[in-house]
C-alpha cells in the first residue's frame, strides 16, 4: 500500500515542477517592445511641473501625492529617461513606472554629485518628444530653480 501512495505524490510532484509561475506584472502594463511605432506617449500634467532636486531624495518632492501615478499613458514595465546632457537612466516597475520609479532611477544617478557639481540641479519635468514616437524614451527639463513653494500668485495661465 505504501508503494501506491508513494506513486501519485510522485506523479503530482512531477505535474506541479512543469507549473510556471505566472507573471507578476499587472494587466494593461505593455513592454516596452509592445509599443505601436505610431504612439506618442501621454504624461500626466504633474509630469511638467515637478521642481525636485537631483541629488536628494524622492521623498522631499515638494508634492508627495504625485510620487503613487503612473508616469505614463499607457502604462509601461521599462521607460528610458534621457537628460540634455546625454546620460540617459532606466525605471522599471513590472507594474508600470510610476514617478517614484522614475525619480529613484535619477536619483541613483545623481545622488553622489554636490550642489555645485550640478549645472542645473532641479528637475523641471518629463516630456515625450515627437521623435521618439513609438519608444519608450521621455526627455527630462532641468532648471537652475526648483518650483515656487508659496501660493501661485501670477495672473493668466490656464
Amino acid at each position: 500500500m505504501s508503494a501506491a501512495e508513494v506513486s501519485p505524490a510522485t506523479g503530482g510532484e512531477g505535474s506541479s515542477k512543469g507549473h510556471r509561475r505566472a507573471s507578476s506584472s499587472a494587466t494593461g502594463v505593455m513592454s516596452a517592445n509592445d509599443l505601436p511605432a505610431d504612439k506618442v506617449l501621454k504624461l500626466p500634467k504633474d509630469a511638467g511641473k515637478i521642481g525636485w532636486k537631483i541629488n536628494t531624495s524622492s521623498s522631499t518632492i515638494p508634492d508627495p501625492d504625485v510620487l503613487k501615478k503612473i508616469l505614463t499613458d499607457p502604462p509601461l514595465k521599462k521607460i528610458d529617461i534621457q537628460f540634455p546632457t546625454g546620460v540617459t537612466v532606466t525605471a522599471r516597475n513590472l507594474k508600470g513606472v510610476t514617478f517614484k520609479d522614475a525619480l529613484d532611477a535619477i536619483h541613483k544617478q545623481f545622488k553622489k554629485r554636490a550642489d555645485d557639481e550640478l549645472s542645473e540641479p532641479y528637475l523641471a519635468g518629463f516630456y515625450h518628444d515627437e521623435d521618439d514616437k513609438g519608444k519608450a524614451v521621455l526627455r527630462v527639463g532641468l532648471s537652475k530653480e526648483g518650483a515656487p513653494t508659496g501660493k501661485k500668485g501670477k495672473k493668466g495661465g490656464d
